[in-house]
């Protein structure tokens, strides 16, 4: 008996403990000054600045289970007491939960705790691969802590180089002829190519180079890569195209963060359509065949 509900269990949870340890042993937490020497702050690219910001955020979710992981692993071994923070997060592990105290420095998540697990190690070789490497070709939008600090920066990028006001910018959207990042071998001359989107409600059809009907059966659809092109007094399309929101996760809903930012809704784009052009509630252009299915693209989802 006892704390965790008893001996297989807690076998259980010091195995999974073991499993998560060793992942996170291979990355560690962010050097954070050596990359600030490595990537400086300067006026001319902001993405250094996005780089350095998303390393602080990530190195608090690393920093917190590298603390509870070993401290958890002695408590199961008897070394020392259990608390009841500890018990806690035995029992979510156990479950295949999340500890809360690791989604309180986390990013919206539906994932159980496997594929969060591995999504999250799959983030920090995002940000290892960029640091090693160098600003990367195609972002891997599902990989940002804080995705719209990302997509601020790269129309500041745009802006100081033109000499631009920001406010006067905006992002042309535009789909490219291929799904798989590892085909394009050159960064766009202004704005970012983003990859790891997906559609949920319609697929992209790169036929007719439009959204489409969903294939039977197949919820979810991979987003092509899109070129975020930033342009200044941008004229908005007055029809053929769906503005599709993009989420982080599948919940639709978020709150207000501290920023003002959602925590879960990331920006409106707009995807190539050939249903019938309509009006939404902003009186915008819109395919309100696909609005009414409730079309819309996620950074990540449940599984």
């Amino acid at each position: 008996g006892g704390g965790g509900g008893g001996g297989g269990n807690d076998d259980v949870i010091a195995r999974e403990v073991d499993v998560i340890t060793e992942k996170l042993s291979k990355r560690g937490a962010f050097d954070i000054q050596g990359i600030q020497m490595q990537y400086p702050v300067v006026y001319e690219e902001s993405m250094n600045t996005v780089l350095a910001q998303e390393c602080i955020r990530y190195n608090k979710l690393v920093g917190i289970m590298e603390l509870t992981l070993p401290e958890l692993a002695k408590a199961l071994q008897g070394l020392v007491v259990m608390s009841g923070e500890l018990e806690a997060m035995g029992n979510s592990i156990a479950v295949a939960g999340v500890p809360s105290a690791w989604e309180a420095k986390a990013y919206p998540s539906l994932k159980p705790l496997g594929p969060w697990t591995d999504d999250l190690m799959e983030r920090l070789d995002f940000i290892r691969t960029w640091i090693s490497e160098g600003i990367p070709i195609t972002f891997w939008i599902s990989g940002f802590y804080f995705p719209q600090a990302f997509l601020t920066g790269s129309m500041q990028n745009f802006a100081r180089a033109k000499q631009f006001p920001i406010d006067t910018i905006a992002f042309d959207f535009i789909m490219l002829d291929t799904f798989s990042a590892d085909t394009i071998k050159e960064k766009p001359a202004d704005g970012v190519y983003i990859r790891g989107l997906f559609l949920e409600g319609a697929r992209w059809d790169p036929d007719i180079r439009s959204l489409n009907d969903s294939r039977p059966k197949q919820l979810f659809s991979p987003a092509p890569v899109m070129h975020l092109a930033p342009v200044k007094d941008r004229v908005e399309p007055t029809g053929g195209i769906y503005r599709c929101p993009i989420y982080k996760v599948l919940s639709r809903r978020g709150v207000l963060s501290t920023t003002g930012h959602s925590t879960n809704f990331v920006m409106w784009i707009e995807m190539p359509s050939n249903r019938a052009d309509g009006k939404n509630n902003d009186g915008k252009t819109d395919q309100l065949e696909w609005a009414k299915g409730g079309v819309a693209a996620f950074c990540s989802l449940k599984f």
